[in-house]
């Protein structure tokens, strides 16, 4: 009776297997199509039927990426805005969800919903005000002026006042408390260990976020030397003449770090959306 359970168990999951095989393999075929497309002369874009098999040319159409731009300063600039901005948003979200979550003081729902409706407002409403401030600051062509708007994460602080809220019980904080802890030796000993997963989480996102950003890093860096990873990538774009194969070789070796970023968290990202309660 087992083994019948077990295989009629077993033929029941076999359509959802081959639903997910399907999405997933469609999910990485733009990734292949990319990388077969680097390893192509720019004619092979357009051809008809298009080319699916790799070829032979990705040294040499990244080569040209390297005469055209400076594609390793780029890279050192993106990874450290990246870096940067990812753990002052995990510092500032953390200490803000916690405040929310655990703390009562005045006007805290009416702040907390502000904090959420500047998620509806379009970027782009913006632009011109926070380019005159950052221009006003001095921080054109700096990486603090292609950063900075991005510290305050509306949607970090509610992942983690939420995750705080339903994973930090108030039992455990009134014994620290009674133990003499104060309120920062409580977040750092007591929240900071429980949230590791929504950190996780949350890192990836604002990381790829700053690392995928075009609009705001275009407008504010003109500087060659102080160009991102998306900004010199635009500059391979020329208006006469696009050499496929130099650009998405780029493009390919940008997209590099991203997914070494996800398969060294990849734990943990997994960890905070199966985790409901402390262990």
């Amino acid at each position: 009776m087992k083994q019948q359970h077990k295989s009629k168990l077993n033929k029941s999951t076999i359509p959802v297997y081959v639903v997910l095989t399907i999405a997933s393999l469609l999910s990485l075929f733009p990734f292949y199509w990319m990388f077969v497309m680097a390893t192509r002369p720019s004619a092979a874009y357009n051809s008809i039927p298009p080319t699916i098999l790799p070829g032979g040319m990705l040294v040499e159409n990244f080569q040209k990426v390297l005469d055209t731009i400076p594609f390793f300063q780029a890279m050192w600039n993106t990874i450290l805005l990246c870096t940067t901005v990812t753990v002052a948003v995990l510092i500032i979200s953390s200490l803000a969800g916690y405040a929310f979550a655990k703390f009562e003081f005045p006007g805290k729902n009416f702040l907390f919903i502000c904090i959420l409706l500047t998620m509806v407002i379009p970027p782009q409403l913006g632009l011109i005000p926070q380019y005159y401030l950052i221009s006003q600051l001095g921080w054109l062509d700096t990486l603090l002026g292609a950063g900075v708007l991005f510290l305050l994460n509306p949607l970090g602080i509610f992942l983690m006042r939420q995750y705080i809220s339903q994973s930090v019980p108030d039992e455990l904080m009134e014994a620290a408390k009674l133990d003499g802890c104060s309120n920062f030796r409580i977040y750092w000993s007591i929240v900071l260990p429980i949230i590791k997963p929504a950190f996780a989480t949350l890192g990836i996102i604002v990381f790829t976020l700053v690392w995928g950003e075009f609009l705001w890093q275009f407008t504010v860096l003109r500087d060659p030397s102080s160009y991102t990873l998306q900004v010199a990538l635009a500059s391979l774009n020329n208006a006469f003449r696009v050499d496929f194969g130099m650009l998405l070789s780029g493009v390919f070796w940008a997209t590099v770090p991203l997914i070494v970023i996800f398969l060294f968290f990849n734990k943990w990202f997994i960890s905070s959306i199966t985790e409901g309660s402390i262990k």
